[in-house]
């Protein structure tokens, strides 16, 4: 079953939390392209509260919805992404996605398991997202894309 159908079937947050992953995949496809920028995540940002927005990452490093805006455009050109559906889960308004990731930038090849903790706003936009993963040891290459992120406790 597609991710597509698995959204068709969830209403509210959990169905904001697939069209993330969703459109996610569907920008990072097309970041190949001509004329590809920050600006190509704007169907992304639509369902962010960009002025409050916090993503805490991989190793901890935080972000506000610039500096993630500006980390996927350094990325998505020249990584390839795809995940596989495992669960959504929502609670009290907040909604926990897990999927197993698979992703490949040049010779780096990595397949996590990843557990994304969604929080949101009244009116039903992401306020913050937090990533846990499960995965091997890093190598140097893939810890060379994070090069000037402020990697901070979060």
């Amino acid at each position: 079953m597609s991710l597509q159908d698995i959204a068709e079937q969830h209403r509210g947050n959990a169905a904001t939390v697939l069209q993330y992953a969703i459109t996610t995949k569907r920008i990072v496809d097309s970041a190949k392209g001509p004329g590809f920028s920050v600006e190509s995540w704007n169907p992304l940002r639509e369902l962010i509260a960009t002025e409050e927005f916090v993503r805490v990452g991989n190793f901890k490093e935080v972000m506000d919805w610039d500096g993630y805006a500006a980390f996927l455009t350094n990325w998505a050109p020249n990584a390839d992404w795809d995940c596989t559906f495992k669960r959504v889960t929502e609670k009290d308004g907040v909604v926990f996605l897990e999927l197993e990731e698979r992703s490949s930038v040049g010779d780096f090849h990595s397949v996590v398991n990843s557990l994304s903790v969604y929080e949101f706003t009244a009116a039903g936009k992401v306020r913050r997202v937090d990533v846990y993963l499960q995965m091997e040891l890093p190598s140097a290459d893939l810890l060379k894309g994070y090069e000037g992120v402020n990697i901070s406790q979060a």
